[in-house]
């Protein structure tokens, strides 16, 4: 007999990842539809605060959004956002390098082979300005522009993609208003206790320091850090990946909004780690990430502190953390989404870009009662690769540096990295090609931003990209750049857009 269906879904732990697992839940579920029905509940405390740092995302968190059909204007006000092309890296491979890794390609593909690829023969000829100069998004970042991608037919106007910078404070609340209007429960107080089945372990219930009992069929863990019934219950083994991601410290501060509006994020190397900078409509973001093995907490709050370019709104916020994952995020009727699943450090953005996915693949594998172990065993496999797979990028950041003036990076330098980075590197060295062991992670051109801003350049390139003449390729190149200058000067500083939006937005609500 086919198990039933889920009747109730429990979410312990509010914050961006428990409102982003109860969002489309409660979408999926919502009354009126007929059919089936599912409970989606989810209990926070609040005695117990949320890590609330990332404040920078990816561009799948447009879809995301989209998915769940939220209003893009107001999302933008409601959450304070800001739009995101990319990062720019400073002092990270050697001090005064400067580098930018955008949301887009270089240049329309040539003979089905990826524009870089012939601009890495070209530079070994000489004469090729820097690949980023075919990069829409970092062009657009450079003078401070922004508009949405315009147009179906491949053009400069949409050879690039965005993503947002938001308060993660007013993006949970935003999406708890929205869960709650779709039918959540929200449910406040502390969890003291799990129940298990003691035929299986499935978690049965939690209980609530008042002595109320909670019980459900499928439990989501969205508790941070600690991981209260991944761990806790299901005893699902942690990854230490330490050795190779060696920052377990962060301090964050926000800072007066200062002139312009940038859209990107910056990520600035120092002696243990590196700071990052976010813009938003009504503050600026800044955090400290470091290894305390090699400063102190109070010289890294000096650090962060110099640094800013607004005045301080508050004083430093200390955070700890250890990289790594959970061996297995699903385990009988507990899934863990976010921090309880697994960390790696902020500096691409990843944290809610998980969150997303793990959450997508819930609910592409969405279980019956019996949580068919299949089904788990499909869902750790995914996110175990694609965890793998940001970890070697993320890695590669550090690896490559060339810098010898602290010991930090001595040791970033020196370290042995996993077998699967080291064959990615020297596949690029070797012949100018891009191993993709993840396709839901980063992709190619993102690893050329890191390979080229770091000054790597391959020794060979790939044979086919030799077949087409020098010149005609000079001029397709150079017309592709005058294309891209063009239109990124046509558009809007990134603040004027910003004001736009929210300016039609109000003109649309005075005529409602």
């Amino acid at each position: 007999m086919q198990a039933q269906p889920l009747r109730k879904i429990v979410i312990v732990g509010g914050g961006t990842a428990g409102w982003m697992a109860a969002a489309p839940l409660a979408k999926l579920f919502r009354h009126g539809d007929g059919g089936h029905r599912c409970e989606v509940v989810l209990v926070e405390s609040p005695e117990i605060g949320t890590i609330g740092v990332g404040e920078a995302t990816l561009p799948p968190i447009r879809a995301y959004n989209e998915t769940l059909g939220i209003d893009g204007a107001d999302f933008i006000r409601r959450t304070q956002a800001t739009f995101k092309l990319g990062i720019e890296f400073k002092d990270w491979g050697r001090l005064g390098n400067r580098f930018f890794h955008g949301f887009g390609n270089f240049g329309p593909p040539i003979a089905n082979r990826p524009a870089w690829s012939y601009w890495l023969r070209l530079r070994q000829a000489g004469g090729m300005p820097s690949h980023e100069e075919w990069s829409t998004a970092t062009v657009m970042a450079r003078l401070n522009r922004f508009r949405t991608p315009q147009g179906e037919q491949p053009s400069p106007s949409n050879a690039y993609s965005f993503a947002f910078h938001f308060d993660a404070g007013l993006y949970a609340a935003y999406l708890r208003d929205f869960a709650i209007a779709h039918g959540a429960q929200r449910i406040e107080g502390t969890i003291v206790d799990v129940e298990q089945r003691p035929e299986d372990g499935f978690v049965a219930a939690v209980r609530l320091r008042d002595g109320r009992r909670i019980d459900g069929d499928l439990f989501i863990d969205c508790s941070g850090f600690r991981g209260l019934l991944i761990d806790g219950a299901m005893k699902s083994p942690f990854e230490d990946w330490s050795r190779w991601l060696p920052v377990n410290s962060a301090q964050a501060v926000p800072c007066a909004r200062v002139e312009p509006l940038t859209p990107y994020t910056v990520s600035a190397a120092k002696p243990a780690g590196w700071t990052w900078r976010i813009p938003l409509q009504h503050r600026t973001g800044n955090g400290h990430v470091y290894c305390n093995a090699y400063t102190s907490d109070e010289e890294a709050s000096r650090v962060l502190l110099a640094g800013l370019d607004g005045q301080a709104q508050d004083a430093p916020r200390q955070l700890r953390f250890t990289t790594g994952r959970r061996r297995e995020a699903w385990v009988k009727n507990v899934v863990a989404v976010g921090l309880s699943s697994g960390f790696l450090e902020p500096l691409e953005s990843t944290s809610i870009q998980l969150i997303v996915d793990g959450v997508g693949r819930l609910i592409e594998l969405l279980p019956r009662r019996d949580c068919q172990p299949s089904l788990a065993a499909e869902f750790n496999r995914r996110m175990a690769r694609q965890y793998e797979s940001i970890r070697d990028f993320i890695i590669l950041h550090y690896k490559l540096t060339q810098r010898d003036d602290s010991p930090f990076w001595r040791y970033c330098a020196a370290m042995p990295i996993p077998e699967t980075l080291q064959h990615q590197i020297e596949l690029y060295r070797s012949s100018g090609r891009v191993a993709i062991l993840d396709p839901d992670s980063f992709l190619q051109d993102s690893w050329i931003s890191l390979y080229l801003g770091h000054g790597l350049m391959p020794t060979a390139c790939e044979p086919g990209v030799e077949l087409l003449e020098e010149q005609a390729l000079r001029d397709h190149f150079g017309r592709v750049h005058a294309a891209i200058a063009g239109t990124a000067e046509t558009m809007p500083t990134h603040g004027d857009f910003v004001a736009r939006v929210l300016a039609a937005l109000e003109r649309e609500a005075a005529t409602a």
